[in-house]
């Protein structure tokens, strides 16, 4: 990982957290315990606190910042998918924010909500717990219903073990120059019986 102190002050990462060698902590960021912040992920604490609390992923090219004496704040098994900016806002526990989602300042996301991917949440935004927000500006469009939030709750879950694998074993490596038969069966520990996309779960289960 990349860290750096600003005015003295130095990113605080707990050693059961795994950053990625590509990802930047500046100033007064916080990571607490069992968290995953994915590749080329930024926390630009240079102007207000980022506190990333337990059991949370911030997933790549994420970026998190602040303005002047504000905070962002990721409460406990936040769940931020790749490319989303996080600005000045709060992120309720249990939210998963979709990729490319933008979350503006003082916008406040209720516990167990799911941000749509691409949305865009206007500055000053309540959203009640265990809403569906989508589209740009973002808008509440009904609470979800107990299938997706078992979805969302797996897809922490299998983050929270991401950082556990990365943490045992996740290394530079050069690439094989060719395909051979050992190679071509091999596959990472996971598999569709780990997460799957919410579609694919509701067609499995008789769904829409």
């Amino acid at each position: 990982m990349s860290v750096y102190e600003i005015d003295g002050v130095v990113p605080v990462v707990d050693a059961t957290s795994y950053v990625h060698p590509t990802a930047t902590l500046i100033g007064d960021v916080i990571v607490e315990a069992g968290c995953y912040l994915g590749p080329s992920a930024s926390l630009r604490g240079d102007f207000g606190r980022i506190v990333v609390r337990r059991g949370s992923n911030v997933q790549d090219a994420c970026v998190v910042h602040a303005f002047p004496g504000a905070e962002a704040v990721l409460e406990e098994e936040s769940h931020v998918g790749h490319g989303a900016i996080l600005h000045g806002c709060r992120i309720g526990s249990g939210v998963l924010v979709g990729m490319n989602a933008v979350v503006m300042d003082g916008a406040d996301i209720g516990a167990g909500s799911l941000i749509g991917a691409s949305a865009f949440v206007r500055a000053g935004t309540v959203v009640p717990p265990a809403s569906l927000v989508v589209g740009n500006p973002a808008r509440v469009v009904g609470p979800l219903d107990e299938e997706t939030l078992a979805w969302k709750a797996r897809g922490v879950r299998v983050y929270q073990d991401l950082t556990r694998r990365s943490l045992a074993g996740l290394r530079p490596a050069e690439p094989l120059r060719t395909l051979s038969a050992e190679r071509d069966g091999q596959r990472v520990s996971t598999g569709a019986d780990v997460s799957r996309p919410l579609h694919a779960e509701r067609a499995g289960n008789g769904g829409e």
